[in-house]
């Protein structure tokens, strides 16, 4: 059943992109370039609802049969379903920040609510009960994932590859350590976006849109705050496979607020924009991270899996070249041509 679950998932995704794209260019829902965008043609966007109802098909699937608690699918299939459409109707007219904002933050704490909170975490062999704390401190995690998620969606194939790498690293893991209760969500995400994948990769021929990169953003911190549950190092295990973006977004942000700008609107400061202005190409900047994602952050996230290094170590040392990096591509900085 597993199996037909998966083909279900890519395919269905795959399928439903072609109609979205189709229904994007009837009604002239195209993304226009202008001063701040990074690609150059009008092309069709809101593809990501593909990847939404992909996976909440699988996600739906997989509570039928016994591959997920009642709980997580509450939690991910309301939440996801909010931030969706929200974004969803933002591509197609627009939603002032403050009311999607109080959408993004009760869809977090909803998920919250049923994922049952978060445990005591373990920082350089310390184990710390958050109470609270922590409840706080794991919507402001699942908000700011949604929302750098949607920030990160600015050239061709890179949000989907981001997404298929972090979730095929983490079920390789669970799979690894035997937490097969975990196993499934992360799959079907990766199967759900890598139909969309073949239709985004460079040069795209739709783009994902608010509503597919703020689903993926909300799923993602879902996954990896069900996880804590099962063994506190596994927090770690995603903010090191979500690394790249983590670091771009929240470096790009941190700038921008010092200056004072107002961090919600375009803007092509972002490293990986940077990158593909110099490099004249989103190829590359796509392939890049994902050889980052698979040969430096996974086989690290996997040693802090078996716990042969510390989490919160193993977060320095895979953060330190991609702050590197994310500096030296002026992450942040006010925008340059080239």
């Amino acid at each position: 059943m597993a199996f037909w679950i998966a083909i279900t998932s890519i395919a269905s995704s795959m399928f439903l992109t072609g109609l979205l794209r189709r229904y994007a260019l009837q009604r002239n829902v195209l993304d226009i370039p202008n001063s701040r965008s990074s690609h150059s043609v009008p092309t069709p966007r809101g593809g990501g609802v593909a990847i939404v109802l992909g996976f909440l098909i699988s996600l739906g699937l997989m509570r039928c049969f016994g591959l997920i608690d009642h709980a997580f699918f509450l939690a991910s299939f309301v939440a996801g379903i909010i931030v969706a459409a929200l974004g969803f109707l933002d591509d197609h007219g627009h939603i002032p920040a403050r009311w999607r904002l109080l959408g993004h933050f009760f869809s977090a704490i909803w998920a919250l609510y049923w994922i049952g909170g978060v445990p005591s975490i373990t920082i350089f062999g310390l184990p710390i009960h958050l109470g609270w704390i922590g409840g706080i401190l794991a919507v402001l995690y699942a908000v700011w994932m949604l929302n750098l998620y949607n920030f990160m969606d600015g050239i061709d194939g890179l949000a989907s590859a981001q997404a298929i790498c972090a979730c095929s690293s983490a079920a390789f893991i669970y799979w690894f350590l035997g937490y097969e209760e975990l196993l499934w969500p992360p799959i079907y995400l990766a199967l759900a976006t890598a139909g969309f994948f073949y239709w985004n990769f460079p040069k795209a021929r739709i783009f994902m849109g608010d509503a597919g990169s703020g689903f993926l953003g909300i799923t993602l911190a879902m996954i990896s705050l069900e996880a804590v549950s099962f063994s506190s190092a596994l927090l770690w295990v995603w903010l090191i496979l979500l690394g790249v973006f983590i670091v771009d977004a929240t470096l790009t942000l941190l700038r921008r607020l010092v200056r004072g700008e107002k961090v919600y609107e375009a803007h092509r400061s972002h490293a990986y924009q940077y990158a593909s202005r110099i490099f004249n190409a989103h190829i590359p900047v796509t392939l890049c991270i994902i050889v980052i994602n698979f040969i430096w952050l996974f086989p690290i996230a996997l040693i802090v899996a078996f716990d042969r290094l510390d989490g919160a170590a193993g977060l320095l040392i895979a953060y330190t070249p991609l702050i590197i990096l994310a500096l030296k591509f002026k992450a942040g900085i006010k925008e340059v041509s080239y």
